[in-house]
């Protein structure tokens, strides 16, 4: 038997969804990336009681989806897994720079990268490739790729926030891993790190973001 694993390059389309409107009274671009299972247009809703003429969020879409709890009613979508990982980063790079090329963001306004669970991997995969200037990084209950390394945000500025948010309740985080995110987190982002802990499990908590800006 000759089983082989081949490649072929195609061109492809997918969604993102924004809320609010970017103008010139925007101070603040978020761009957020929603957890496993969620789909962007839902994931706004966390967002939707900032200050609308002052915030702009751009929600990316998770490129794979899949019907959640075998029900063939509500789909949920999935950034990345264990399979053929390098590879589907590489074509979710390019996705996330078509969708910033896109927008066309003024440089007056600030850049907030948000992600919450699956979309914490993402959100600093993507950082440290694009290599984009943001004033905070918000790390929601998510684990942090193991590759990345310091210099990966040398590019970073000095002022830049570094905020991570956790539930004390978050099922997901045994006393082990959490030990483990802490160390990864400390050895990454020593300088301008921020923790917040709100009485909660593996969940998205509106007030808490509305007190980010």
């Amino acid at each position: 038997m000759n089983q082989q694993i081949k490649k072929v390059s195609y061109e492809t389309t997918n969604t993102y969804e924004t809320l609010n409107e970017l103008s010139s009274k925007t101070k603040y671009v978020w761009i957020v990336f929603h957890g496993i299972g969620f789909l962007s247009r839902f994931f706004l809703k966390y967002f939707n009681e900032l200050p609308k003429d002052q915030n702009y969020i751009i929600a990316p879409q998770a490129p794979s989806k899949y019907y959640l709890k075998n029900e063939y009613k509500h789909v949920g979508a999935s950034w990345l897994t264990k399979e053929n990982t390098a590879l589907e980063t590489s074509n979710l790079f390019n996705y996330l720079d078509a969708v910033l090329g896109n927008e066309n963001l003024p440089s007056t306004c600030k850049i907030i990268f948000f992600g919450f669970s699956q979309g914490v991997s993402v959100a600093t995969r993507y950082l440290s490739h694009s290599k984009i200037q943001c004033s905070k990084l918000i790390l929601y209950a998510g684990g942090l790729p193991n590759e990345l390394q310091k210099t990966d945000f040398n590019f970073l500025k000095r002022d830049t926030e570094i905020i991570s948010i956790i539930g004390d309740k978050d099922e997901y985080l045994s006393p082990e891993r959490l030990l483990k995110e802490s160390e990864k987190l400390n050895s990454l982002f020593e300088e301008n790190l921020r923790h917040i802990s709100f009485n909660g499990a593996h969940e998205v908590k509106k007030e808490i973001i509305n007190q980010l800006v």
